[in-house]
């Protein structure tokens, strides 16, 4: 091997397994999203009414009992049926929080990176008095405020966290706006909106999908984390954050009762993040190729 290829075997090596890293988690990810989602519509479509009402007689079923694969609960309800319907609630606030927490953040952030001047600073001003108070702490006031339920829950969370999305946009979109083909752009007399959907928008969108992954797997946390305090979904709907709650007095006598939402918490949890670290391996491998 001569020094060429040897100096060059390295950078080859770590690009391929980049885009190799890149394409299996995106996938794994992608895989085990797309389940959740089929299975969050099932639950919205088949009537599951062993979820809601069971017997006392075959209350505390262990996992892998006949008709009971992840066991009962005190209630003699199914395990896995509850599961099933916890997951429009639980995916469906995450995915509704994450929608406004980005949309909101990459509003706010592409703005005060195409307009500089006051605009900037006062978003910059704002951004930085927001991210100054713990998100979590924010959510629980409002949520103390205004009530539970679907939509006060995801609107709380998703307009308490949009200043991260923000401020990761705003530099993204500050670097975009100083390369040449936007400055060329704006010397040709194109319109800022139209150079900010046409030329930044497009360039952004890697960073935006990675922060929304990211950000649905927060959500996931975070709905989960205040259903379990009592403060999230109301306490007659079936949520991953609510069986949690439920199965608190009954960790020693049942523990599947609290590891069966655990699990299904940090399997979504973990597919997001892979889905969000696979899109950037792959927008990093391309920008390599590119060079």
């Amino acid at each position: 091997m001569s020094v060429d290829q040897a100096q060059t075997s390295p950078g080859r090596l770590g690009t391929w397994a980049t885009k190799f890293g890149g394409n299996w988690m995106l996938g794994l990810g992608l895989a085990i999203g797309l389940l959740l989602s089929l299975g969050a519509l099932a639950a919205l479509l088949m009537p599951l009414p062993e979820a809601f009402s069971g017997s006392l007689m075959t209350r505390f079923k262990a996992p892998l009992s006949p008709g009971y694969f992840l066991g009962s609960d005190q209630l003699g309800r199914s395990v896995l049926a509850r599961l099933a319907v916890g997951m429009p609630w639980s995916l469906g606030i995450a995915l509704t929080a994450s929608i406004i927490a980005v949309g909101v953040g990459t509003a706010a952030g592409l703005t005060a990176a195409a307009r500089p001047g006051l605009t900037r600073r006062v978003i910059q001003h704002f951004l930085d008095t927001v991210i100054a108070f713990p998100a979590l702490i924010i959510a629980v006031t409002v949520i103390a405020l205004v009530g539970r339920g679907f939509f006060p829950l995801a609107v709380t969370l998703g307009l308490a966290t949009w200043p991260i999305s923000a401020r990761v946009i705003y530099a993204e979109g500050l670097s975009v706006m100083r390369r040449e083909y936007v400055v060329a752009a704006d010397l040709l007399g194109v319109g800022l909106a139209r150079s900010v959907l046409v030329h930044v928008l497009p360039a952004v969108r890697p960073t935006l999908l990675v922060m929304f992954a990211f950000t649905f797997a927060d959500m996931l946390i975070a709905e989960s984390a205040l259903s379990f305090l009592g403060l999230g979904v109301p306490l007659t709907a079936t949520s991953w954050g609510n069986m949690l709650s439920e199965s608190r007095q009954y960790l020693i006598e049942a523990p599947w009762l609290m590891l069966a939402p655990a699990g299904m918490i940090v399997l979504a949890a973990v597919a997001f993040n892979l889905i969000g670290d696979g899109i950037a391996l792959r927008s990093r491998g391309r920008s390599r190729s590119a060079g």
